[in-house]
């Protein structure tokens, strides 16, 4: 990780490539690039891991739907939206309390004052996103009911439901910008989050549906599939570009 992901800047990139261009806030996939891809964040090192992460969102979301349409008996959006409301609060109380775990094991190898303010930002994209889950829910079930209202709120909650999912596709290859901090720290959080957003469905036997066998392959898929890609990038990491976990991001950044 290079010392400049650590110092901030101005500026917007075009997705991963690293070059500018002028973005536009008025359609949802830019103003999610321009909100949650700050020029802070450091580019991704491995273009094969980013590939695989898009390929798993969108096999994800194709195959949530296909299952919600074809299988459960009925997609429902307040549904898939309640979901992602719950997933943004484990969020909220699972970056935290891993980070600090992490903290901990760094300071024994170094100064750990200097990534307050990458965590600042970090923290500050995951509320922010939090927010807009939140917002965007909350409008989604208000606008049926405002009446004529409805041709005002409609089109607006339509917005911010596409520019929370062109977030979400964004922020799973950044983590909320956690690799300003450390180049470990998307993988290691993407993958604790999973598991502990399906480990309730489980323990609870809400399988959305499903029959048992299919439910627990469904549940199960995504973290599964979200560990194996993480594994592999921290592999990769540790083998092409000497990054390991335990390593103090300052070191890394000599």
């Amino acid at each position: 990780m290079g010392a400049d992901s650590m110092a901030g800047g101005g500026g917007y990139r075009d997705g991963y490539g690293g070059g500018q261009r002028r973005l536009r806030p008025s359609r949802p996939n830019q103003a999610a690039q321009l909100v949650f891809h700050p020029s802070w964040i450091p580019e991704p090192v491995d273009p094969l891991a980013e590939g695989l992460k898009r390929i798993r969102v969108v096999a994800g979301m194709v195959t949530a739907v296909g299952v919600y349409t074809f299988v459960a008996g009925g997609f429902s959006l307040t549904e898939a939206l309640e979901n992602v409301v719950t997933a943004s609060l484990v969020l909220l109380v699972i970056t935290p309390l891993t980070v600090g775990v992490l903290l901990l094991v760094w300071r024994r190898r170094g100064p750990i004052r200097p990534l307050r303010r990458p965590l600042l930002r970090s923290s500050g994209l995951l509320l922010l996103f939090v927010a807009s889950v939140v917002g965007t829910f909350s409008l989604m079930t208000l606008a049926p009911q405002t009446g004529l209202f409805l041709l005002v709120l409609g089109p607006v909650a339509c917005w911010l439901l596409a520019f929370v999912g062109c977030a979400a596709v964004r922020l799973n290859a950044n983590f909320f910008g956690t690799a300003a901090v450390h180049r470990c720290l998307p993988p290691v959080l993407a993958s604790v989050t999973s598991w502990l957003t399906a480990i309730p469905d489980l323990v609870t036997g809400d399988l959305h549906g499903l029959g048992l066998t299919m439910g627990v392959v469904f549940i199960l898929g995504a973290p599964l599939t979200v560990t194996a890609l993480s594994v592999l990038e921290t592999h990769r990491l540790r083998r092409h570009h000497g990054v390991t976990l335990r390593a103090h991001p300052l070191a890394l950044a000599r």
